[in-house]
């Protein structure tokens, strides 16, 4: 089996280097890459000399260098960790045999810190937050959507449909196998604080609000029909609302003298039925979707290679 480890980085020069000399001792059959992403520091000579593989994108964020990642290399098995030396890189080959073991499709790393200074405060809870958000819509138990500790089989990587730009890679990776209902598996792996020197490029507010963004968007893709049946039913009530007094009135007198009233409320009503026909035109092009995505899948055979 070949196995490529994929590490996205940008001005990761202080932990770079071990982070790529643990892998070759951990997986010492393995090819890494390191995808630089516009680094101003010496990341680039630090993975060289640690014997990577040096690969470059020049969009920024870390989606865009995901979605190269996976469009260029070829392999049987992907180990996709990040350059911040925060991983328990020492769990990669248990990852790598669940995946085996268990034939699925994605394990995830799910992050247990080892240290308080791992994570900061907004991005726990943040974590937690948007995970739960996932796993209620999606139904399905996580405890970490967001770990870019993560191994892929090839038939996934060759047919995600990568759209996102910076750190919401890692939920638009999650939902793609949780809407397809693809076999994946979190592996509870240590997690820990970045070596001195290390700064994060997460923006706790800015990237957060990103990804909360990408849920949303997500979410109104893959259940189209659940947010518009949702959206559906609160114009109809509020217009039902505001219309109850307009029609006993009418009832009462013969008259209709609210005509805003009136305006407003059969407005809301057409709202309503539009909304319905709108999510179950959309349920079906996200059921074509899905069988499309379920085409490509199918067309890698694990064992040949192809």
């Amino acid at each position: 089996m070949k196995i490529a480890v994929l590490i996205p980085c940008y001005n990761e020069g202080v932990a770079i280097r071990k982070v790529v000399s643990d892998f070759h001792r951990v997986l010492p059959q393995a090819e890494i890459y390191v995808y630089d992403n516009n680094s101003t520091d010496n990341t680039v000579e630090e993975a060289k000399e640690a014997g990577a593989i040096i690969r470059y994108e020049p969009r920024q964020g870390k989606g865009n260098v995901v979605r190269r990642m996976f469009a260029d290399i070829d392999a049987d098995i992907y180990v996709m960790s990040d350059g911040d030396e925060t991983y328990d890189i020492e769990a990669a080959p248990k990852l790598i045999q669940t995946l085996q073991d268990e034939n699925l499709d994605m394990v995830i790393g799910a992050r247990k810190e080892v240290d308080l200074n791992a994570y900061r405060v907004g991005h726990r809870w943040g974590n937690w937050m948007l995970t739960h958000l996932v796993q209620y819509f999606f139904k399905y138990p996580l405890e970490d959507m967001l770990s870019g500790f993560r191994v892929f089989s090839r038939r996934f990587v060759k047919s995600f449909p990568a759209q996102s730009g910076g750190f919401e890679i890692e939920t638009e990776l999650t939902v793609y196998a949780l809407s397809s209902r693809l076999p994946i598996k979190e592996v509870e792996t240590q997690y820990f604080a970045r070596p001195q020197g290390s700064e994060s490029k997460l923006s706790t507010y800015k990237d957060g609000m990103r990804i909360l963004l990408m849920i949303v968007n997500l979410i109104k893709d893959e259940r189209a029909l659940f947010v518009f049946s949702w959206l559906s039913l609160f114009f109809f009530l509020l217009g039902l609302i505001l219309g109850i007094p307009v029609i006993s009135e009418f009832f009462r007198t013969g008259f209709v003298p609210r005509l805003p009233t009136t305006v407003l409320v059969v407005g809301l009503e057409m709202c309503a039925v539009f909304s319905l026909l709108v999510g179950f035109l959309l349920d079906s092009v996200a059921k074509n979707r899905k069988e499309t995505r379920r085409l490509m899948y199918l067309q890698y055979n694990e064992k040949s290679g192809n």
